[in-house]
C-alpha cells in the first residue's frame, strides 16, 4: 500500500445538491478501493485563470493508501467527467 492525494476542482455551477452528489460519486469510488481515507473540502474559491469560463471551482483534497494500479484508474474516471475542471493525483512519500 502506497500513500496519494488526490486534489480535485469541480464546477460550481452545479449548485450544492450537485457539488454534494459529484464529492460522493468520487469519494465513494476512494472509500472502496482504498483505506485511511481522509477528504478535507476546501470549499468554493477563486481559480488562479479561468478554466472553461469560471473563474471559481470547488476543492476538495482527498488523501489514501491503495495499490499502485488505483490512482490511474482514478484518474481515468476523473478525466472523462466533465463537471471536474482539473485533478492532480500525487504519490506522498513517508
Amino acid at each position: 500500500m502506497r500513500k496519494y492525494e488526490l486534489l480535485y476542482v469541480l464546477n460550481p455551477q452545479l449548485g450544492a445538491e450537485g457539488l454534494t452528489e459529484m464529492n460522493e460519486k468520487i469519494q465513494n469510488m476512494v472509500k472502496e478501493a482504498a483505506q485511511n481515507v481522509e477528504v478535507d473540502d476546501w470549499g468554493i474559491r477563486q481559480l488562479a485563470y479561468e478554466i472553461e469560463d469560471q473563474r471559481e471551482g470547488n476543492y476538495v483534497i482527498v488523501q489514501f493508501e491503495s495499490d499502485a494500479e488505483f490512482p490511474s484508474e482514478l484518474e481515468r474516471v476523473l478525466r472523462i467527467n466533465d463537471k471536474v475542471l482539473r485533478f492532480l493525483v500525487t504519490r506522498v512519500d513517508a
